[in-house]
C-alpha cells in the first residue's frame, strides 16, 4: 500500500516577478519575466508528497473565484485528492513574489479563504478519510485549526509534522501534539527567542516535546540524535529560484516518514528534493524531474 498523508493547510496562487535587484522604497525597476503558478505552503507540500507517490489528501479552503477550479484541477493532476476542499464566498489566497538574480525571494501572502477554513469540518474530513500515516500543518491557516487537527491526529496514533511558517505564536497545546517541528533558521529565532546555533538547538530539543529539524537553506539542515547535533549538508548547486524549497523539504520528509523510512533517510530524501527544486524557476513546477 502507498503511504497515506493528509496535508491541512493553505492553497494560494503565486504571482512571481523575476528581477535583477529588488527595488528600494519609491524605486521602479524593470523585471525580466513574470509567471503565475500554484502555491501555498500546504498545497506545495501536498504536491511534493503526491509526486513521490503517496496517497495524499488535501484539506484547505478556497474562495468562489476563478482560482478555485484551477487549484483543484492542479492538485488532482499532481496526485492529490481534493474531495475535502472547503469553499467559502470571497477570494482564494494569493502570493505576490519577487525573485532577484541570486534566487532569493520576497513574498507577500494575502490569505483570503485560507483564514476561513473550518476546524470542525476538517476533523470530520479526517474521520472520513480514515487511517493515516502522517498529518502535516503550517502557519498559513488559523492556529486553532492546527490545534484541533493535531490533537485529533495524535489521539488516533498518527504522526504529525508542523512547519511553523511563516513564524507565529505556537501554543503549548499544539507543540504537545506535534511529533516533528521543522522551522528554518529565521523561524527558529523568532519563535524560540534566540539565534540558531548548535547549542540552542540542543537546548530546545531537550525542552521541547517534538523532535526538531532546522532547515538551513544551502547549508542543509540540523537535527539532534543521541544527544548530539548533526548538520546534514546539501549538495552544492546554482540556485535559480528558492521559492518553495522549504515546502519541498517538508513534503518529502513527510513522505519518508509515511513510507516507514528512518529519520536519517527521510532527511536525505528531503534535502535531495529541496536542493533540486532551487535549480528551476517556479514553486510546484520546480518539483517535477
Amino acid at each position: 500500500m502507498n503511504p497515506k498523508i493528509c496535508i491541512v493547510g493553505s492553497a494560494n496562487i503565486d504571482q512571481i516577478s523575476y528581477v535583477d535587484t529588488i527595488p528600494s522604497d519609491g524605486e521602479t525597476v524593470f523585471g525580466d519575466s513574470y509567471q503565475m503558478g500554484f502555491g501555498g505552503k500546504g498545497a506545495n507540500q501536498a504536491v511534493m508528497a503526491g509526486l513521490l507517490g503517496a496517497d495524499v489528501y488535501m484539506i484547505a479552503c478556497l474562495g468562489t473565484d476563478v482560482y478555485n477550479k484551477m487549484t483543484v484541477d492542479n492538485l488532482n493532476n499532481n496526485n492529490v485528492n481534493t474531495d475535502f476542499i472547503q469553499t467559502v464566498n470571497g477570494s482564494s489566497g494569493v502570493a505576490p513574489i519577487w525573485v532577484d538574480k541570486t534566487g532569493q525571494n520576497r513574498i507577500i501572502v494575502i490569505p483570503g479563504a485560507n483564514n476561513l477554513i473550518d476546524a470542525d469540518t476538517a476533523i470530520d474530513s479526517l474521520s472520513n478519510i480514515g487511517p493515516l500515516d502522517v498529518v502535516v500543518g503550517q502557519f498559513e491557516i488559523p492556529l486553532e485549526v492546527n490545534e484541533k487537527v493535531f490533537e485529533y491526529a495524535r489521539n488516533n496514533g498518527v504522526q504529525t509534522v508542523l512547519n511553523p511558517a511563516p513564524a507565529g505564536d505556537v501554543s503549548e497545546k499544539l507543540l504537545n501534539n506535534t511529533s516533528w517541528f521543522i522551522p528554518n533558521e529565521v523561524e527558529f529565532e523568532e519563535m524560540l527567542g534566540e539565534p540558531f546555533n548548535e547549542n540552542a538547538l540542543l537546548k530546545h530539543s531537550k525542552e521541547t516535546k517534538p523532535e526538531i529539524i532546522v532547515t538551513l537553506g544551502e547549508k542543509g539542515c540540523a537535527e539532534v540524535s543521541d544527544g548530539k547535533v548533526y548538520i546534514h549538508q546539501a549538495k552544492k548547486v546554482t540556485a535559480i529560484d528558492t521559492t518553495g524549497a522549504g515546502d519541498a523539504f517538508v513534503g518529502s520528509f513527510a513522505y519518508g516518514l509515511a513510507s516507514k523510512m528512518s529519520k536519517q533517510d527521510s532527511i536525505q530524501l528531503a534535502l535531495e528534493k529541496a536542493t533540486n527544486s532551487v535549480t528551476k524557476k517556479g514553486t510546484q513546477s520546480s518539483y517535477k524531474d
